[in-house]
């Protein structure tokens, strides 16, 4: 990492850089078998008081006292072949939440509480975007209690790794006992190379892609994420909401499906989710093929940019999508009360 101008090292960063991506030295050892200075690069999400704190692209948020500068600059967001269609932080999370839209909500002030029989995080969660309209310990007890009368734990998301993300609040939620879980990456890119991106298909005929409406019970069975009779309901509800929803599925040899995806599509935004495929017929490109037809009808719907979710630790998932041409928009993580936790 490169920080020399004209023979030595310099801070060339100022509090008019918060929201831009620095890349910071700083000293922090020195001892025997120290490093004397460690480096970070990542959002300057803000600079008060004489701390700097720097979000990592994992979301994970650094702070730097101002008097342990070495040196500093402002380095390029992402190489212009990697950035997805330009979206902020907010309108990615809403247009995100309608494609997977719970069964029913509350309003907090502009926070939105969901829920949906428990069927997945996303709508059993906090929709956390701006001012809750009260002290935020009086707006986390309203959470408890509104989860409880449901009888589901109280969750919200929060996204990190953006200037204009929730980082704050992650903090303040740590500070009271909310432990983190389940990281994700929302990625995004445009929507006619997908379009395009199908391969051939190995075999003696090319994989046929039907496109349905709703789902049928062939494709509920290979997706298998809803439990009991109860969830299965609220995930119907759930998979068939939003503005415009298809469910791809390519047949097996057997007759169930070998691979499915589902699209919802929403003003330019198509949203993919549900990408599954049979375990013995993996490494074929039927994903790519699912994700390619799905795409397809979306641009025949008005549709120009494309997002995803995946959890961080899905390595194989984030490799198809690098090849795909999806780029890290940001993340988020829920925090959970647990019994104890401060109120």
């Amino acid at each position: 990492m490169e920080f020399m101008a004209r023979g030595r090292a310099e801070v060339r960063i100022t509090h008019a850089d918060v929201g831009k991506r620095v890349s910071v030295r700083r000293l922090t050892g020195g001892g025997p078998g120290e490093a004397a200075f460690t480096d970070a690069v990542g959002v300057l999400t803000s600079w008060d008081e004489g701390v700097l704190s720097i979000t990592r692209r994992t979301g994970a948020t650094v702070r730097i006292e101002e008097s342990a500068l070495v040196a500093a600059k402002v380095v390029p967001a992402a190489p212009a072949r990697r950035r997805g269609p330009a979206a902020d932080t907010r309108e990615l999370q809403e247009v995100a939440a309608r494609g997977w839209p719970a069964l029913e909500t509350a309003r907090l002030g502009d926070w939105t509480l969901r829920a949906s029989a428990g069927f997945t995080r996303r709508a059993n969660s906090v929709l956390a975007l701006g001012d809750p309209g009260l002290p935020l310990d009086a707006a986390l007890e309203r959470v408890r209690q509104w989860y409880g009368e449901r009888g589901l734990p109280a969750l919200i998301t929060v996204p990190t790794g953006r200037a204009d993300a929730a980082d704050a609040l992650a903090d303040a939620l740590a500070e009271r006992g909310w432990p983190a879980e389940a990281e994700t990456v929302v990625r995004t890119g445009a929507l006619a190379p997908l379009a395009d991106a199908s391969p051939g298909s190995t075999g003696d005929a090319p994989a046929r892609v039907a496109l349905a409406r709703e789902p049928d019970a062939e494709w509920l069975a290979l997706y298998h994420r809803a439990g009991g009779a109860a969830e299965t309901a609220a995930a119907l509800k759930v998979l068939t909401g939003g503005p415009s929803v298809w469910f791809a599925s390519v047949p097996g040899p057997d007759r169930h499906p070998a691979a499915i995806g589902r699209v919802v599509v929403d003003g330019r935004w198509a949203g993919f989710a549900a990408i599954e495929v049979a375990p013995a017929q993996r490494r074929r490109g039927l994903a790519t093929r699912v994700m390619a037809a799905l795409a397809e009808q979306a641009l025949s719907e008005g549709a120009s940019a494309a997002y995803l979710q995946v959890e961080a630790d899905n390595e194989g998932a984030r490799a198809l999508y690098d090849r795909l041409g999806f780029a890290d928009h940001h993340r988020y993580h829920y925090r959970r009360a647990l019994p104890g936790s401060a109120r």
